[in-house]
């Protein structure tokens, strides 16, 4: 669970960051800036050799889908919402990933629900009477296709590596390839490369976004999903939003009109991991 948590601390001021520093770059040139650099990072790490042709690219796909088009949809968003309401519109993010495992195991777990739904509740008390709903319909949309390209993906890097003797760091530049190649096309057609200009602080932002919060904590992250349990995966996802609320409004000055809903929700959210973390132990017992 560290590397969910130390991934979780990052992502908090990826928020921000891309609200203040890259908001008024094209989406598809800085998702392919920043995959380019994870891939750059990873790249000399990689070492295909013994997967199955199989594998590889499932893995290719599985970071086209969980990067690539998660963060095409994720970082235009950032066009039509604050950095905190982006935040709160990820609380969906643990039910795709409960569900989708289900769909995987073709079965239905109360447990992996309940306590996704749980920590649902404790991002919706953050949210609760924050947010402009009538104004941000499309950004609400754009965040919810990036829950499901993000929920999908490391589950499916969870169940497909499975118990296979694969060191993560050696096929994660594969993640970043199939990533960068849907988010490089995108921005090669999309991006008005004539009007592209970078300050400092941008390029600043995109290296760091790249070689960490996307290089190192993407892969602390799927590294951690193959090592819990569905169900404390899926609550991991949403301790993020409070993290994240909070840098946007404490660093980078964003306004919310209800700071206790924040630290209840994010009581919640904790409250919830903790229920789930006691259920295990207990079935465990029991099973003993």
């Amino acid at each position: 669970m560290t590397h969910l948590l130390l991934a979780s601390l990052i992502w908090a001021f990826s928020f921000g960051l891309i609200k203040d520093k890259l908001g008024a770059l094209d989406p598809s040139f800085v998702a392919a800036a920043r995959l380019l650099v994870s891939l750059l990072v990873f790249l000399p790490l990689l070492r295909p050799r013994g997967l199955t042709r199989k594998l590889v690219l499932r893995l290719v796909a599985v970071g086209a889908l969980q990067y690539g088009a998660m963060y095409l949809a994720y970082i235009a968003a950032f066009r039509h919402l604050k950095a905190h309401e982006v935040a709160l519109f990820t609380v969906t993010t643990p039910i795709y990933v409960t569900l989708i495992d289900d769909l995987f195991g073709r079965r239905l777990n109360p447990l992996n629900l309940g306590t996704a739904l749980l920590a649902v509740l404790g991002a919706g008390i953050v949210s609760y009477g924050g947010l402009r709903l009538d104004a941000v319909a499309l950004g609400a949309t754009l965040v919810q296709a990036s829950n499901l390209c993000f929920a999908f993906g490391q589950v499916a890097y969870r169940r497909w590596l499975g118990g296979l003797p694969v060191k993560d760091h050696e096929v994660f530049a594969l993640l970043y390839l199939g990533g960068f190649a849907v988010a490089g096309l995108s921005s090669a057609a999309l991006t008005p490369w004539s009007e592209l200009a970078l300050g400092r602080a941008q390029l600043l932002t995109l290296l760091y976004l790249g070689a960490v919060a996307s290089g190192l904590a993407f892969f602390l992250w799927n590294f951690g999903a193959r090592r819990v349990e569905a169900g404390a995966l899926a609550i991991f996802n949403d301790l993020k939003i409070p993290l994240a609320v909070a840098a946007s409004l404490l660093v980078f000055g964003e306004q919310v009109g209800r700071p206790a809903a924040l630290a209840l929700g994010g009581i919640v959210v904790l409250g919830a991991l903790a229920l789930h973390e006691w259920a295990l132990r207990k079935k465990s017992t029991v099973n003993s």
